[in-house]
């Protein structure tokens, strides 16, 4: 193998992997931006407010405004008026958002099998072991 730094593999794999799940999700009709906002929303214990969102996506909240625009228009979510601050908007992931969330969530374990089959069972888990000590995760 040609002399590649770590961080140089580590970014052609993230990318392969990120190109095999924006083509997994392309039937779906969402992006991986939307499929995030979903992923978010989901795994929220309660509505969040917009600024919340962009937070949790780490992104500027005027960023965050055409992904809720455009999962709104699919009925995936909806905007409702915070009871706690009325100049607030909360987002509200709809049972057809959990729908897609599952179906997006489905796809980027599908794009992971698809790119890490070429190793066996106890080399996947030894990297997953890996990276979580390398993300910092507690073993």
């Amino acid at each position: 193998m040609e002399d590649v730094e770590l961080s140089e593999l580590l970014h052609r794999v993230g990318r392969r992997l990120r190109h095999g799940y924006a083509h997994r999700l392309a039937p779906l009709g969402v992006n991986p931006g939307q499929a995030r906002a979903l992923r978010a929303l989901a795994g929220a214990d309660r509505p969040l407010r917009m600024v919340q969102l962009a937070d949790e996506l780490r992104i500027v909240p005027r960023s965050v405004t055409p992904v809720i625009d455009t999962l709104e228009q699919a009925g995936l979510v909806r905007r409702e008026v915070d009871p706690a601050n009325r100049r607030s908007t909360l987002v509200v992931i709809t049972p057809a958002g959990r729908e897609m969330h599952e179906r997006s969530r489905e796809a980027r374990r599908q794009a992971g099998q698809d790119l890490f089959a070429v190793l066996s069972e106890d080399q996947r888990d030894q990297l997953k072991e890996l990276l979580g000590v390398v993300d910092g995760q507690p073993r």
